[in-house]
């Protein structure tokens, strides 16, 4: 027995169409917030990590942020040419890049830090306070449980 085809309102209820959504809305109010910055959301995260873990690798990074590793390469290549990060070879291991963030970076994640937490609470703000703990809680869930089907994991630590 074949089953019917999905209706565009069975489209508009599912999950994965729903995480969509939700992305969009998200990267749209944070373009919205950071306004002038010129940042993206991975950007954004990709220099945090980067000050946080000093001389940290592309390839550490990839697993850290949830990078595609395809398009690493040109997210770092951006970042260095407007001054925000180094890359550079140590002396004992010329194929690796190690990265490091610059002053005018460290000045960007301080200009853009009020942005940012703006952007996460415009998100959530249609929630109540108890819906807001719970739609966290639930989605940090199903995105740990769903991790290793992800196209670019998180490295899950301690």
């Amino acid at each position: 027995m074949t089953e019917a085809p999905l209706s565009l309102a069975d489209i508009h209820a599912a999950p994965g169409h729903l995480i969509r959504r939700s992305q969009q809305i998200a990267v749209a109010i944070f373009h919205d917030e950071l306004a002038g910055f010129a940042l993206t959301p991975v950007q954004y995260a990709s220099l945090v990590a980067i000050q946080d873990n000093e001389g940290i690798d592309q390839r550490s990074l990839v697993r850290m942020v949830a990078i595609d590793r395809s398009t690493i390469g040109g997210l770092l290549r951006r970042l260095e040419e407007r001054g925000l990060i180094r890359r550079a070879s140590p002396a004992h291991n010329q194929r690796v890049k190690q990265l490091s963030i610059t002053s005018e970076g460290r000045d960007i994640l301080a200009a853009t830090g009020a942005a940012v937490r703006n952007a996460q609470a415009r998100i959530l703000a249609p929630l109540e306070p108890a819906e807001r703990q719970e739609f966290l809680r639930l989605i940090s869930k199903l995105v740990q449980l769903n991790n290793a089907f992800s196209r670019a994991p998180l490295a899950v630590t301690g």
